[in-house]
């Protein structure tokens, strides 16, 4: 195959780089019990779901700004991430914080870097405190700046 550059790199670096800047693309992640998960994303986080029809086993979140992530059963094989595969951008941490408090969201607590006795890291750069979904993936709320 020929690029028509004299390395034989150029046009096909560009060409690749255009198909994938110009990809609607998202990411995905995946939960031990779909059902569990639906239930906590739509009634505790107050997300909105849907279903993939022609795969089974699958879950669109969709969150503000038009966009959609990936859920995915991979039941007993389920392994939590071991970082934040979500991030919710939001005025106040502190009120979000309350809230999903009282909706049962238990928030982590961690000595590095330094969590407060409601699970905010206030020790410089944004606020922000981590949850786990049922499946125990961690998710966050950040306070936008």
């Amino acid at each position: 195959m020929t690029s028509g550059a004299a390395d034989g790199q150029s046009s096909m670096t560009e060409t690749s780089t255009t198909l994938l800047r110009d990809s609607a693309a998202f990411s995905g992640f995946s939960v031990d019990d779909l059902d569990a998960a639906r239930a906590f994303y739509t009634d505790v986080l107050g997300l909105q779901t849907s279903g993939e029809p022609v795969m089974g086993g699958v879950m669109h979140l969709h969150l503000g700004g038009g966009r959609d992530v990936l859920v995915y059963a991979k039941g007993p094989a389920h392994a939590p991430a071991t970082y934040t595969v979500l991030n919710f951008p939001v005025p106040d941490v502190d009120a979000a914080v309350a809230e999903l408090t009282t909706r049962g969201v238990h928030f982590l607590h961690y000595d590095s870097p330094p969590t407060d006795e409601t699970g905010v890291m206030r020790a410089g750069g944004p606020l922000i405190a981590w949850f786990t979904d049922p499946a125990g993936n961690v998710f966050s709320v950040i306070e936008q700046g």
